[in-house]
């Protein structure tokens, strides 16, 4: 294998959220599903640091998101979004979960669920933002659904 096809399969890896992209049914879920496995497993490994190792762990899938996206489908202006990219739904689930633990699990469930609604209905600035072109759309539109969960979860938090 040479190393343009190292390139080329790493950044599928990475894009693919290490093969959960690739599940028949619903695989932004699975992605996702994936994505709050790992950012568990980050709370069990780091539990005293964990704000700041979610914040690294946002940042991390954020930019190897982007160049990973931009790898496997070109710095075109192609706004397609294969459905096996998933890296974006790990970059958007974590904002959404951005200042809360697994201890808090119940609002980590609806964090979860609005993501996903909001990731799949496309309204607003999502939606605008999913036209944005080659891997900035496809990354952006998450990164936004995500930012627009925790503003929902943080004003619930607040009232309840």
């Amino acid at each position: 294998m040479n190393t343009m096809n190292l390139v080329r399969a790493a950044a599928a890896l990475l894009a693919s959220g290490f093969g959960s992209g690739y599940a028949r049914i619903a695989p932004g879920t699975c992605g996702s599903v994936a994505a709050l496995f790992v950012w568990w497993l980050l709370y069990l490994v780091v539990p005293v640091g964990f704000g700041v190792s979610s914040f690294v762990l946002l940042a991390v899938a954020t930019v190897v998101g982007l160049m990973a996206v931009a790898g496997v489908v070109g710095l075109s202006s192609a706004t397609n979004d294969p459905q096996w990219i998933v890296i974006d739904e790990w970059a958007g689930l974590y904002l959404a979960l951005f200042g809360l633990s697994p201890v808090e699990w119940r609002w980590v469930v609806v964090a979860f669920v609005l993501f996903r609604v909001l990731d799949a209905v496309k309204i607003g600035p999502v939606g605008w933002a999913e036209s944005l072109p080659g891997a900035w759309g496809i990354m952006a539109d998450d990164l936004v659904a995500g930012a627009l969960a925790a503003l929902v979860l943080w004003g619930l938090r607040v009232v309840l």
